[in-house]
């Protein structure tokens, strides 16, 4: 997956960014600029940039996706960052919830070589410490089908799988509550209307609003069916 041209590190962030924010949808410019905390100016000269070097496509009011070799590029920064964020957690010891803005910056900094061999090192992980799958060497992203917790009426059971990894102060709070990859968890009641919900998560019931929840991806267990 070596970039035959490396890319600065701001084209990194953006084309990573657009992946993040809708791989199979044009990203706006107004999104760009709240995701890097830039002006929309700045996103906007960026973005022609980066269609003069054919690795996005704008669209309506300058809205962009991803090509081919943009999509290329995306990927491989993914897999940087979570084989990253897995070996910060997992041989250094880190917690979880703190180890995202540390990996944003080595992922720009560690070269194919010293990656591949931490990969080996931890057995080719495919999921990272937040349950996000880890392409491959050859940029292979499984796709999987999750629901926001948040979609999910009372009664229901689910597993948590995946859980947003840009927020420290929300990640520590999930990490409490016990909302993390891998829990089953049963909404005891979910009140749309207010945007309050009572989760129990490990025998432990909490009550939690749409807002503080966003970001949490289940895989619904359906009935007579384990987890």
């Amino acid at each position: 997956m070596k970039s035959p041209t490396p890319l600065t590190r701001s084209r990194e962030d953006y084309v990573k960014a657009i992946h993040t924010l809708g791989s199979e949808r044009a990203v706006t410019v107004g999104e760009l600029a709240r995701a890097l905390e830039v002006s929309a100016p700045s996103v906007t000269n960026m973005l022609a940039r980066l269609q003069r070097e054919r690795l996005v496509e704008l669209g309506h009011r300058g809205s962009a996706q991803l090509t081919t070799d943009g999509e290329r590029e995306a990927v491989r920064m993914v897999r940087r960052h979570r084989i990253l964020e897995t070996f910060l957690v997992k041989v250094l010891g880190l917690d979880w919830s703190e180890v995202h803005e540390d990996a944003e910056v080595l992922e720009h900094h560690v070269s194919e070589r010293v990656l591949d061999a931490i990969d080996r090192h931890m057995q080719h992980p495919t999921e990272d410490p937040h349950g996000h799958p880890i392409p491959d060497r050859r940029g292979r992203l499984p796709r999987r089908r999750l629901d926001p917790i948040t979609g999910l009426p009372a009664g229901a059971r689910a597993v948590v799988r995946e859980i947003r990894d840009g927020d420290r102060r929300r990640m520590t709070r999930w990490k409490q509550a016990g909302l993390v990859p891998g829990a089953e968890v049963r909404v005891a009641d979910a009140d749309e209307h207010d945007g309050m919900f009572e989760i129990e998560v490990g025998g432990r019931r909490h009550v939690l609003t749409s807002q503080g929840l966003d970001g949490v991806f289940v895989e619904r267990v359906r009935e007579g069916r384990a987890s």
